[in-house]
């Protein structure tokens, strides 16, 4: 097997025992449910109903708007009232279906129908997960129909389950694995038949000793299934530093897994496919870490798609006190909440709230030039050139210093003395070099087009 760890990194205070033995507890919501028809990277779904529709528990909100795109599943019975904008957990305004919660739960005929994957074809299991609405619900959200239509399946070596949760604080994997391994098992044998030359990975670190030993139990006999345990640190569940560890491959910014013979995806993912490939149930909910120091009540709870943030910190037993922070995701690579009247999405995975804001409590100031930040980078990059690219906004040189290969995963950030936004000035660079590289492109497509005119013109004239 792999080298189990990946250069770089850090080994950040992980607060997983606020939680992490708390069983999932699952919430049903009582106020408007929300529906994003953007929740995965892609194009945004399209709606297939209007207001005042009634809908069902499983019944097909919009449709996927392109090949990288995917569906929006209703988690509850009950009527469309708006199609509208609304605030998304990354602080946007997006296109929105609002469904009046009837309390019901009335589901669409075959909702929870038992189903044999052994007795179904390559592609009829490929169009489940697509119609079922999956993508990585370990916080990307790429579509997870399209990882499982590379060009060539035979060319697949590895699919690896990303059950190492490094993010500090974040325990719904944990509480996954440890309450459904045999859904975990169960959703990997079925991708795993899709890919003939293919050896499932389920990856855990190895501060999760009791998750290793369950899942090493219940994958006794599996051939093709192997518990790998791997050294903790963050950002160990990234997936470019996860493909290196187990299998010692490398990939970068240009290529994609499937180029390195491996697809990866989250352990709730595995869940999320058993359920809809075995027993006919598309995506409607969600598991959530609720925790923090402000958290009265720390646990993971099971939601549904389109729960209020703000509903379900009040079953969750509320705050202790009012928080400094507020986050959405993990503290290293999670977005700061400023509002909690936001819906739970597909690539939700925690609400975090500390009652100090540890970070913008300590003053910036000027670079030391220590170098911590180059050692602990997981990319092999030079974080103290990209930010001098970074501040005089030089795209060119940020490129050059192969600033596009960032993984935005903090670490830097984290352990510079000078407490310099490091990441966030990366992130935004990132974006400036797309946007300046997409109107290149827009513009080379312009000119051809025009050049290809001018042609036939002339052609036409002689």
């Amino acid at each position: 097997m792999g080298v189990t760890t990946f250069k770089g990194g850090v080994h950040p205070y992980d607060g997983k025992d606020l939680a992490k033995d708390q069983a999932i507890v699952e919430l049903k919501p009582q106020g408007l449910m929300v529906y994003p028809l953007s929740q995965h990277i892609g194009a945004p779904a399209k709606p297939l109903v209007a207001k005042g529709d009634r809908v069902l528990v499983g019944q097909k909100l919009a449709e996927a708007g392109g090949f990288i795109s995917s569906p929006v599943i209703c988690s509850v019975s009950g009527t469309v009232k708006a199609i509208e904008k609304r605030l998304s957990a990354g602080g946007a305004m997006v296109d929105a279906i609002v469904v009046d919660n009837d309390q019901q739960y009335e589901a669409i005929e075959g909702f929870g129908q038992a189903r044999d994957y052994t007795k179904l074809s390559r592609e009829e299991i490929v169009n489940i997960v697509k119609d079922a609405g999956i993508v990585g619900l370990g916080g990307a959200g790429f579509p997870t129909h399209v990882k499982l239509a590379p060009k060539d399946i035979n060319k697949i070596d590895y699919f690896i389950v990303n059950g190492a949760e490094c993010e500090p604080f974040l325990t719904s994997d944990y509480r996954d694995m440890m309450e459904t391994p045999e859904k975990i098992i169960g959703g990997l044998k079925v991708v795993l038949s899709i890919f003939p030359n293919a050896k499932g990975l389920i990856c855990i670190e190895d501060n999760k000793p009791e998750a290793v030993k369950l899942l090493s139990e219940k994958a006794q006999g599996e051939s093709k299934i192997e518990v790998v345990s791997l050294k903790t640190k963050y950002p160990q569940g990234g997936e470019r530093q996860l493909i290196f560890a187990t299998t010692g491959r490398k990939i970068n910014s240009s290529m994609l897994p499937a180029d390195a013979g491996c697809i990866v995806d989250n352990a709730d993912t595995m869940v999320a496919i058993y359920e809809a490939v075995c027993e006919s149930k598309p995506l409607v909910r969600k598991i959530l870490t609720v925790t923090g120091d402000a958290v009265a009540k720390p646990g993971n709870f099971k939601v549904p798609l389109g729960m209020n943030y703000q509903e379900i910190i009040d079953q969750a037993g509320g705050f202790k006190g009012d928080p400094e922070k507020i986050i959405c995701g993990g503290p290293m690579m999670g977005i700061p909440l400023f509002k909690l009247d936001v819906p739970v999405a597909k690539n939700s995975s925690s609400i975090l709230a500390f009652l100090h804001d540890q970070v913008s409590a300590q003053p910036t100031t000027a670079c030391i030039n220590c170098g911590r930040c180059v050692e602990a980078c997981p990319e092999n990059l030079i974080p103290t050139m990209l930010m001098k690219a970074a501040l005089s906004k030089d795209t060119e040189k940020f490129s050059t210093l192969y600033g596009m290969e960032c993984i935005e995963c903090g670490c830097c950030s984290y352990v510079c003395p000078a407490k310099r936004p490091l990441t966030q000035g990366f992130k935004e660079m990132k974006r400036r070099v797309n946007a300046e590289r997409k109107a290149a492109a827009e513009k080379k497509k312009a000119e051809e087009a025009k050049a290809a005119e001018t042609k036939t013109t002339e052609e036409v004239k002689k």
